[in-house]
Protein backbone atom coordinates (compact mmCIF):
# COMPACT_ATOMS: atom_id res chain seq x y z
CA UNK A 1 0.00 0.00 0.00
CA UNK A 2 1.38 3.45 -0.90
CA UNK A 3 2.41 5.32 2.43
CA UNK A 4 1.06 8.72 3.77
CA UNK A 5 4.02 10.72 1.53
CA UNK A 6 2.73 8.88 -1.55
CA UNK A 7 -0.57 9.55 -1.33
CA UNK A 8 0.05 13.55 -0.49
CA UNK A 9 2.06 13.53 -3.80
CA UNK A 10 -0.49 12.37 -5.55
CA UNK A 11 -2.58 14.88 -4.67
CA UNK A 12 -0.57 17.60 -5.67
CA UNK A 13 -1.97 17.95 -9.20
CA UNK A 14 -5.30 17.55 -8.22
CA UNK A 15 -4.83 20.47 -5.56
CA UNK A 16 -2.22 22.14 -8.30
CA UNK A 17 -5.37 22.21 -10.83
CA UNK A 18 -7.93 23.09 -8.39
CA UNK A 19 -5.90 26.26 -6.95
CA UNK A 20 -5.20 27.12 -11.12
CA UNK A 21 -9.15 27.01 -11.20
CA UNK A 22 -9.60 29.34 -8.49
CA UNK A 23 -7.44 31.70 -9.25
CA UNK A 24 -8.56 31.53 -13.23
CA UNK A 25 -12.10 32.46 -11.72
CA UNK A 26 -10.72 35.44 -9.50
CA UNK A 27 -8.94 36.90 -12.06
CA UNK A 28 -11.38 37.01 -14.61
CA UNK A 29 -14.14 38.49 -11.39
CA UNK A 30 -11.73 41.46 -10.95
CA UNK A 31 -10.77 42.02 -14.50
CA UNK A 32 -12.59 44.90 -15.78
CA UNK A 33 -14.69 44.35 -18.56
CA UNK A 34 -13.17 45.98 -22.51
CA UNK A 35 -15.06 48.89 -23.37
CA UNK A 36 -16.69 47.52 -26.28
CA UNK A 37 -18.85 44.88 -24.51
CA UNK A 38 -20.41 47.87 -22.08
CA UNK A 39 -20.96 50.01 -24.99
CA UNK A 40 -22.65 47.26 -26.70
CA UNK A 41 -24.40 46.62 -23.29
CA UNK A 42 -25.71 50.22 -23.60
CA UNK A 43 -26.93 49.61 -27.07
CA UNK A 44 -28.96 46.84 -25.78
CA UNK A 45 -30.59 49.02 -22.79
CA UNK A 46 -32.13 51.75 -24.86
CA UNK A 47 -33.11 49.24 -27.73
CA UNK A 48 -35.10 47.52 -24.95
CA UNK A 49 -35.96 50.46 -23.35
CA UNK A 50 -38.00 51.73 -26.62
CA UNK A 51 -38.50 47.52 -27.31
CA UNK A 52 -40.45 47.08 -23.88
CA UNK A 53 -42.63 50.28 -23.95
CA UNK A 54 -44.41 48.73 -26.70
CA UNK A 55 -44.37 45.09 -26.26
CA UNK A 56 -46.73 44.58 -23.22
CA UNK A 57 -49.30 46.74 -24.47
CA UNK A 58 -49.44 45.40 -28.18
CA UNK A 59 -51.57 42.78 -27.72
CA UNK A 60 -54.44 45.07 -26.00
CA UNK A 61 -53.63 47.13 -29.19
CA UNK A 62 -54.70 44.65 -31.20
CA UNK A 63 -57.97 43.40 -29.83
CA UNK A 64 -59.14 45.96 -28.24
CA UNK A 65 -58.36 49.09 -30.58
CA UNK A 66 -57.98 47.62 -34.02
CA UNK A 67 -60.68 44.15 -32.89
CA UNK A 68 -58.35 41.72 -33.90
CA UNK A 69 -58.97 38.16 -33.00
CA UNK A 70 -56.96 36.68 -29.99
CA UNK A 71 -55.04 34.08 -32.58
CA UNK A 72 -53.76 36.71 -34.44
CA UNK A 73 -51.62 37.75 -31.33
CA UNK A 74 -50.11 34.42 -32.07
CA UNK A 75 -49.43 34.60 -36.31
CA UNK A 76 -47.65 38.05 -35.82
CA UNK A 77 -45.45 36.82 -33.49
CA UNK A 78 -44.56 33.41 -34.70
CA UNK A 79 -44.13 34.61 -38.60
CA UNK A 80 -42.26 37.54 -37.33
CA UNK A 81 -39.60 35.89 -35.35
CA UNK A 82 -39.66 32.89 -37.72
CA UNK A 83 -39.44 34.81 -41.06
CA UNK A 84 -35.79 36.69 -39.48
CA UNK A 85 -34.29 33.27 -38.46
CA UNK A 86 -32.51 32.69 -41.42
CA UNK A 87 -31.08 35.62 -41.03
CA UNK A 88 -29.72 35.00 -37.77
CA UNK A 89 -27.32 32.38 -39.50
CA UNK A 90 -26.34 33.91 -42.53
CA UNK A 91 -25.63 37.94 -40.94
CA UNK A 92 -23.44 35.50 -38.67
CA UNK A 93 -21.78 33.85 -41.36
CA UNK A 94 -21.61 36.95 -43.60
CA UNK A 95 -19.72 39.18 -40.92
CA UNK A 96 -17.17 36.00 -40.43
CA UNK A 97 -16.68 36.16 -44.50
CA UNK A 98 -16.22 39.93 -43.99
CA UNK A 99 -14.43 39.98 -41.14
CA UNK A 100 -16.35 43.12 -39.61
CA UNK A 101 -19.45 42.35 -37.00
CA UNK A 102 -20.23 46.37 -37.00
CA UNK A 103 -22.38 46.86 -40.05
CA UNK A 104 -24.84 44.27 -39.68
CA UNK A 105 -25.90 45.60 -35.72
CA UNK A 106 -26.13 49.24 -37.11
CA UNK A 107 -28.46 47.57 -40.02
CA UNK A 108 -30.32 45.70 -37.50
CA UNK A 109 -30.67 48.32 -35.04
CA UNK A 110 -31.79 50.48 -37.47
CA UNK A 111 -34.55 48.30 -38.73
CA UNK A 112 -35.63 48.33 -35.12
CA UNK A 113 -36.16 51.84 -34.61
CA UNK A 114 -37.85 52.33 -37.97
CA UNK A 115 -40.34 49.55 -36.63
CA UNK A 116 -41.86 51.72 -33.86
CA UNK A 117 -42.73 54.51 -36.05
CA UNK A 118 -44.74 51.89 -38.26
CA UNK A 119 -46.24 50.67 -34.93
CA UNK A 120 -47.82 54.30 -34.60
CA UNK A 121 -48.84 54.63 -37.99
CA UNK A 122 -50.65 51.30 -38.15
CA UNK A 123 -53.86 51.03 -38.84
CA UNK A 124 -55.01 46.85 -38.97
CA UNK A 125 -53.26 43.89 -37.42
CA UNK A 126 -51.72 43.35 -40.84
CA UNK A 127 -49.82 46.69 -40.36
CA UNK A 128 -49.09 45.63 -36.89
CA UNK A 129 -47.34 42.37 -38.68
CA UNK A 130 -45.40 44.24 -41.16
CA UNK A 131 -44.17 46.62 -38.35
CA UNK A 132 -43.26 43.49 -35.98
CA UNK A 133 -41.34 41.93 -38.78
CA UNK A 134 -39.58 44.69 -39.41
CA UNK A 135 -38.51 44.98 -35.94
CA UNK A 136 -37.63 41.21 -35.96
CA UNK A 137 -35.27 41.02 -39.21
CA UNK A 138 -33.44 43.88 -37.98
CA UNK A 139 -32.75 41.64 -34.50
CA UNK A 140 -32.17 38.65 -37.13
CA UNK A 141 -29.39 41.36 -38.56
CA UNK A 142 -27.83 42.24 -35.51
CA UNK A 143 -28.18 39.38 -33.05
CA UNK A 144 -25.28 36.96 -33.95
CA UNK A 145 -22.84 39.86 -35.02
CA UNK A 146 -23.52 41.82 -31.89
CA UNK A 147 -22.80 38.61 -29.43
CA UNK A 148 -19.95 37.58 -31.45
CA UNK A 149 -18.16 40.74 -30.99
CA UNK A 150 -19.31 40.17 -27.19
CA UNK A 151 -17.34 37.08 -27.66
CA UNK A 152 -14.48 38.37 -29.30
CA UNK A 153 -14.19 41.05 -26.85
CA UNK A 154 -13.72 38.75 -23.53
CA UNK A 155 -11.55 36.05 -22.46
CA UNK A 156 -12.94 32.55 -22.47
CA UNK A 157 -13.15 32.72 -18.58
CA UNK A 158 -14.66 36.30 -18.76
CA UNK A 159 -17.77 35.04 -21.11
CA UNK A 160 -20.39 34.46 -18.05
CA UNK A 161 -19.51 37.94 -16.97
CA UNK A 162 -19.44 39.32 -20.43
CA UNK A 163 -22.94 37.94 -21.06
CA UNK A 164 -24.16 38.73 -17.63
CA UNK A 165 -23.13 42.04 -17.90
CA UNK A 166 -24.86 42.58 -21.19
CA UNK A 167 -28.08 40.89 -20.27
CA UNK A 168 -28.55 43.35 -16.91
CA UNK A 169 -28.11 46.60 -18.88
CA UNK A 170 -30.31 45.09 -21.20
CA UNK A 171 -32.70 44.35 -18.65
CA UNK A 172 -32.35 47.35 -17.57
CA UNK A 173 -34.19 48.63 -20.50
CA UNK A 174 -36.13 46.35 -19.79
CA UNK A 175 -37.44 47.65 -16.34
CA UNK A 176 -37.32 51.07 -17.65
CA UNK A 177 -39.52 50.81 -20.87
CA UNK A 178 -42.73 49.46 -19.07
CA UNK A 179 -42.63 52.03 -16.52
CA UNK A 180 -41.88 55.43 -18.99
CA UNK A 181 -45.05 53.69 -20.63
CA UNK A 182 -46.83 53.54 -17.86
CA UNK A 183 -46.32 56.80 -17.19
CA UNK A 184 -47.30 58.26 -20.78
CA UNK A 185 -50.52 56.42 -20.36
CA UNK A 186 -51.46 57.72 -16.79
CA UNK A 187 -51.05 61.18 -18.10
CA UNK A 188 -52.67 60.00 -21.58
CA UNK A 189 -54.63 57.38 -20.97
CA UNK A 190 -55.35 54.44 -23.52
CA UNK A 191 -52.89 56.71 -26.15
CA UNK A 192 -50.32 53.46 -27.31
CA UNK A 193 -50.06 54.88 -30.57
CA UNK A 194 -48.25 58.14 -28.58
CA UNK A 195 -46.55 55.08 -26.37
CA UNK A 196 -45.26 53.92 -29.58
CA UNK A 197 -44.00 57.25 -31.16
CA UNK A 198 -42.29 58.03 -28.09
CA UNK A 199 -40.17 54.41 -27.97
CA UNK A 200 -38.20 55.89 -31.60
CA UNK A 201 -36.82 58.17 -29.22
CA UNK A 202 -34.31 55.55 -27.57
CA UNK A 203 -34.06 53.31 -30.39
CA UNK A 204 -32.33 56.11 -32.51
CA UNK A 205 -30.33 56.57 -29.23
CA UNK A 206 -29.07 53.15 -29.24
CA UNK A 207 -28.18 53.66 -33.14
CA UNK A 208 -26.28 56.99 -31.53
CA UNK A 209 -24.24 55.19 -29.16
CA UNK A 210 -23.21 51.82 -31.66
CA UNK A 211 -21.98 54.50 -34.29
CA UNK A 212 -19.85 56.21 -31.43
CA UNK A 213 -18.69 53.88 -29.05
CA UNK A 214 -18.43 50.57 -30.22
CA UNK A 215 -15.15 49.94 -31.74
CA UNK A 216 -13.93 47.17 -34.40
CA UNK A 217 -11.01 47.07 -36.17
CA UNK A 218 -11.66 47.77 -39.88
CA UNK A 219 -10.67 44.01 -42.15
CA UNK A 220 -8.15 45.86 -44.69
CA UNK A 221 -7.40 43.03 -46.33
CA UNK A 222 -9.28 40.69 -48.48
CA UNK A 223 -12.46 38.70 -47.11
CA UNK A 224 -12.42 35.83 -45.99
CA UNK A 225 -12.52 32.66 -47.35
CA UNK A 226 -15.10 30.49 -46.04
CA UNK A 227 -16.87 27.12 -46.56
CA UNK A 228 -20.74 27.00 -47.24
CA UNK A 229 -22.12 26.88 -43.51
CA UNK A 230 -22.95 23.48 -42.86
CA UNK A 231 -24.65 21.71 -39.79
CA UNK A 232 -22.29 18.61 -40.03
CA UNK A 233 -19.48 21.11 -39.23
CA UNK A 234 -21.03 21.68 -35.38
CA UNK A 235 -19.37 19.40 -33.02
CA UNK A 236 -21.29 16.94 -31.27
CA UNK A 237 -21.84 18.69 -28.00
CA UNK A 238 -22.98 21.64 -30.09
CA UNK A 239 -25.16 19.57 -31.54
CA UNK A 240 -26.69 18.10 -28.44
CA UNK A 241 -27.19 20.95 -27.04
CA UNK A 242 -29.02 23.02 -30.08
CA UNK A 243 -31.58 19.75 -29.51
CA UNK A 244 -32.40 20.61 -26.27
CA UNK A 245 -32.67 24.33 -27.41
CA UNK A 246 -34.90 23.21 -30.08
CA UNK A 247 -37.85 20.91 -28.11
CA UNK A 248 -37.31 24.09 -25.23
CA UNK A 249 -38.51 26.39 -27.49
CA UNK A 250 -41.14 24.74 -29.10
CA UNK A 251 -43.30 25.06 -25.48
CA UNK A 252 -41.86 28.46 -25.19
CA UNK A 253 -44.67 30.30 -26.84
CA UNK A 254 -44.68 34.55 -26.93
CA UNK A 255 -44.69 36.02 -23.56
CA UNK A 256 -47.65 37.68 -25.08
CA UNK A 257 -50.16 34.91 -23.98
CA UNK A 258 -48.92 35.77 -20.19
CA UNK A 259 -50.07 39.18 -20.78
CA UNK A 260 -52.90 38.17 -22.50
CA UNK A 261 -53.83 35.73 -19.44
CA UNK A 262 -52.96 38.29 -16.88
CA UNK A 263 -55.60 40.68 -18.90
CA UNK A 264 -58.35 37.85 -18.06
CA UNK A 265 -57.70 37.80 -14.76
CA UNK A 266 -58.63 41.79 -14.82
CA UNK A 267 -55.14 43.66 -15.43
CA UNK A 268 -54.98 47.00 -17.66
CA UNK A 269 -53.64 48.10 -20.14
CA UNK A 270 -51.18 50.48 -17.62
CA UNK A 271 -51.20 47.57 -14.71
CA UNK A 272 -49.37 45.46 -18.12
CA UNK A 273 -46.78 47.29 -18.40
CA UNK A 274 -46.14 47.12 -14.47
CA UNK A 275 -45.89 43.83 -14.28
CA UNK A 276 -43.20 43.75 -17.15
CA UNK A 277 -41.30 45.96 -14.77
CA UNK A 278 -41.88 43.77 -11.93
CA UNK A 279 -40.59 40.49 -14.27
CA UNK A 280 -37.57 42.22 -15.43
CA UNK A 281 -36.55 43.72 -11.71
CA UNK A 282 -34.65 39.93 -11.12
CA UNK A 283 -32.76 40.15 -14.32
CA UNK A 284 -31.42 43.84 -13.09
CA UNK A 285 -30.86 42.43 -9.49
CA UNK A 286 -29.21 39.24 -10.35
CA UNK A 287 -27.90 39.26 -14.00
CA UNK A 288 -23.99 39.61 -13.11
CA UNK A 289 -24.32 37.17 -9.99
CA UNK A 290 -25.33 34.62 -11.99
CA UNK A 291 -22.87 35.19 -15.03
CA UNK A 292 -20.35 34.97 -12.56
CA UNK A 293 -21.30 31.72 -10.97
CA UNK A 294 -21.93 29.87 -14.42
CA UNK A 295 -17.91 30.91 -14.80
CA UNK A 296 -17.49 29.14 -11.74
CA UNK A 297 -20.00 26.22 -11.25
CA UNK A 298 -20.43 25.68 -14.75
CA UNK A 299 -23.69 26.59 -17.51
CA UNK A 300 -25.33 23.20 -17.56
CA UNK A 301 -26.32 23.13 -13.71
CA UNK A 302 -28.28 26.74 -13.80
CA UNK A 303 -29.63 26.28 -17.33
CA UNK A 304 -31.46 22.85 -15.36
CA UNK A 305 -32.94 25.04 -12.80
CA UNK A 306 -33.75 27.25 -15.51
CA UNK A 307 -36.00 25.50 -17.33
CA UNK A 308 -36.85 23.63 -14.21
CA UNK A 309 -39.01 26.91 -12.95
CA UNK A 310 -40.12 27.95 -16.70
CA UNK A 311 -42.37 24.45 -16.43
CA UNK A 312 -43.37 25.36 -12.91
CA UNK A 313 -44.41 28.94 -13.55
CA UNK A 314 -45.90 27.73 -16.84
CA UNK A 315 -47.90 25.61 -14.63
CA UNK A 316 -49.02 28.04 -12.79
CA UNK A 317 -50.36 30.03 -15.03
CA UNK A 318 -52.71 27.42 -16.77
CA UNK A 319 -54.17 27.30 -13.00
CA UNK A 320 -54.52 30.78 -11.60
CA UNK A 321 -57.33 33.34 -10.75
CA UNK A 322 -56.09 35.35 -8.59
CA UNK A 323 -54.50 38.66 -9.15
CA UNK A 324 -51.92 38.39 -6.14
CA UNK A 325 -49.96 35.13 -7.92
CA UNK A 326 -50.11 36.72 -11.30
CA UNK A 327 -47.27 39.24 -9.83
CA UNK A 328 -45.51 36.30 -7.92
CA UNK A 329 -45.52 34.42 -11.26
CA UNK A 330 -44.32 37.10 -13.00
CA UNK A 331 -41.23 37.92 -10.66
CA UNK A 332 -40.26 33.97 -10.68
CA UNK A 333 -40.44 34.42 -14.68
CA UNK A 334 -38.04 37.05 -14.01
CA UNK A 335 -35.44 34.44 -12.05
CA UNK A 336 -35.97 32.19 -14.95
CA UNK A 337 -34.88 34.16 -17.49
CA UNK A 338 -31.75 35.69 -15.50
CA UNK A 339 -31.22 32.01 -14.71
CA UNK A 340 -30.97 31.03 -19.03
CA UNK A 341 -30.25 33.94 -21.08
CA UNK A 342 -27.04 35.40 -20.62
CA UNK A 343 -25.88 31.63 -19.76
CA UNK A 344 -27.42 30.18 -22.91
CA UNK A 345 -25.44 32.30 -24.64
CA UNK A 346 -21.85 31.65 -22.94
CA UNK A 347 -22.56 27.93 -22.98
CA UNK A 348 -23.15 28.83 -26.78
CA UNK A 349 -19.38 30.38 -27.16
CA UNK A 350 -17.99 27.93 -25.53
CA UNK A 351 -19.32 25.19 -27.61
CA UNK A 352 -18.51 26.50 -30.79
CA UNK A 353 -15.15 27.29 -33.21
CA UNK A 354 -13.57 30.65 -32.68
CA UNK A 355 -13.43 30.60 -37.14
CA UNK A 356 -16.77 30.17 -37.65
CA UNK A 357 -17.88 32.23 -34.71
CA UNK A 358 -20.81 34.27 -35.94
CA UNK A 359 -22.34 31.69 -38.13
CA UNK A 360 -22.87 29.37 -35.53
CA UNK A 361 -24.12 31.69 -32.71
CA UNK A 362 -26.20 32.64 -35.60
CA UNK A 363 -27.09 28.71 -35.81
CA UNK A 364 -28.83 28.76 -32.29
CA UNK A 365 -30.21 32.35 -32.83
CA UNK A 366 -31.59 31.00 -36.05
CA UNK A 367 -32.82 27.84 -34.45
CA UNK A 368 -34.78 29.82 -31.26
CA UNK A 369 -36.58 31.84 -33.82
CA UNK A 370 -37.79 29.06 -35.83
CA UNK A 371 -39.36 26.99 -32.60
CA UNK A 372 -41.25 30.15 -32.19
CA UNK A 373 -43.32 29.88 -35.17
CA UNK A 374 -44.75 26.70 -34.41
CA UNK A 375 -44.58 27.35 -30.57
CA UNK A 376 -47.26 30.52 -30.89
CA UNK A 377 -49.39 29.34 -33.69
CA UNK A 378 -49.95 26.05 -31.16
CA UNK A 379 -50.33 28.35 -28.36
CA UNK A 380 -52.54 30.40 -29.75
CA UNK A 381 -54.81 27.49 -31.14
CA UNK A 382 -54.79 25.62 -27.78
CA UNK A 383 -56.30 29.40 -26.40
CA UNK A 384 -59.02 29.94 -28.32
CA UNK A 385 -59.83 26.32 -29.06
CA UNK A 386 -59.31 24.16 -26.55
CA UNK A 387 -59.10 26.74 -23.04
CA UNK A 388 -57.16 29.86 -21.64
CA UNK A 389 -54.84 26.98 -19.81
CA UNK A 390 -54.16 24.88 -22.34
CA UNK A 391 -51.22 25.95 -23.79
CA UNK A 392 -49.48 26.54 -20.39
CA UNK A 393 -49.82 23.21 -19.21
CA UNK A 394 -48.46 21.85 -22.94
CA UNK A 395 -45.62 24.64 -22.37
CA UNK A 396 -44.57 23.15 -18.48
CA UNK A 397 -44.47 19.06 -20.08
CA UNK A 398 -42.71 20.77 -22.58
CA UNK A 399 -39.85 22.33 -20.79
CA UNK A 400 -39.85 20.15 -17.82
CA UNK A 401 -38.78 17.57 -20.48
CA UNK A 402 -36.19 19.84 -21.84
CA UNK A 403 -34.56 20.33 -18.43
CA UNK A 404 -34.65 16.49 -17.68
CA UNK A 405 -32.91 15.72 -20.88
CA UNK A 406 -30.19 18.41 -20.35
CA UNK A 407 -29.55 17.19 -16.91
CA UNK A 408 -28.54 13.93 -18.45
CA UNK A 409 -26.68 15.08 -21.13
CA UNK A 410 -22.84 14.95 -20.53
CA UNK A 411 -20.46 17.26 -21.78
CA UNK A 412 -16.49 16.35 -22.21
CA UNK A 413 -14.00 19.13 -20.57
CA UNK A 414 -12.08 19.69 -23.78
CA UNK A 415 -15.57 19.99 -25.38
CA UNK A 416 -16.65 23.09 -23.15
CA UNK A 417 -14.03 25.89 -23.70
CA UNK A 418 -12.97 27.22 -27.19
CA UNK A 419 -10.36 29.63 -26.49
Amino acid sequence: MPDAKEKRADDLPLKASQNNASSVFQRAASQPMHPTVRALGWVSLFTDLSTKMVYPITPLFLTAVLGAPVWSVGVIEGIAESAASLLKLYSGWLSDRAGQRKPFAVMGYGLGALSKLGLALAGSWGAVLGARLLDRVGKGLRAAPRDALIAENCEPHQRGKAYGLHHSLETVGEVLGPLVGFAFLLVYAENYRGVFALALLPALLGVLVLLRFVKEVKNTGEKRRLPQFTFRGLSPAYRQYLGVIGLFGLGNSSDAFLLLRSQDIGFSGAELLLLYAAFNLMSVALGITVGKLSDRVGRQPLLVVGYGLFSLVYLGFAVVQSRGIIWILFIFYGLYTVLTRGVQKALVADLIHPDRRGAEIGTFHMLVGLAALPASLLAGWLYTQVSVGAPFYFSAVVSATAALILWRLRLSPSQKVVS
